[in-house]
């Protein structure tokens, strides 16, 4: 599985990158506008931050604005892909971004019929929002589930994007699935290293090393 950070925090992504486990980025404009800087800019940054892919979202809700902001978008570094919504508009704009070479993520999927859609249109990712699910009293995890199923039945390239995660757990469940790639706030991040048992250990072994005679 690949890990993706969710984040267009700078030092986030280098914290993560340090660790030797990043495999790309995922922003939107929400988390970008937690930043404080032109929206531009700030892709522009990250994109330059990591050799893998950086996730780059529209603005336009209709087929030409998002085809036109994604060629734009995807002039800033060979590393954008654009994230475009699952909607009607975002379907037609995916097909024709992907005849052009540019590559896509497909965001706020919910269910894996609008994964299938993504994925026939040409979709290189898919991102279903599990945390979303779960908050509504549905099942993220079996969305991803039916999702990579009817990928495997067909053979569709499109990877799936594990996104909205909000603890441990689902990262867990989506590599038990067989999920591509998870994209992990850097709070969960931090909570996927730790657990108490090893710090309990290392306290130990620090606590015995004392003992031995110098």
């Amino acid at each position: 599985m690949k890990f993706f950070i969710d984040t267009a925090n700078i030092n986030e992504i280098r914290r993560a990158k340090e660790l030797g486990i990043l495999d790309g980025v995922t922003t939107n404009p929400s988390l970008v506008s937690k930043i404080g800087r032109p929206y531009r800019e700030v892709l522009t940054e990250v994109a330059k931050e990591v050799d893998g892919p950086v996730s780059a979202e529209v603005i336009s809700i209709e087929y030409d604005g998002m085809v036109k902001e994604a060629r734009d978008l995807a002039k800033i570094r060979d590393n954008i892909n654009i994230k475009i919504p699952l909607i009607e508009e975002g379907l037609r704009a995916v097909r024709t971004l992907s005849s052009e070479g540019i590559k896509t993520n497909v965001t706020l999927c919910f269910n894996s019929l609008q994964a299938l859609m993504a994925a026939k249109a040409g979709a290189t990712y898919i991102s279903p929002f599990i945390g979303r699910l779960d908050d509504i009293a549905s099942e993220g995890m079996e969305v991803v589930d039916e999702i990579s199923t009817i990928y495997a039945n067909y053979g569709f390239e499109t990877e799936i994007i594990v996104a909205s995660i909000r603890n441990p757990l689902h990262i867990k469940h989506a590599a038990l699935i067989g999920a591509d790639i998870a994209t992990i706030p850097f709070d969960v991040f931090q909570k996927i290293i730790k657990h108490p048992l090893t710090d309990i250990g290392i306290a130990r072994f620090l606590e015995d090393y004392k003992k031995i005679p110098k």
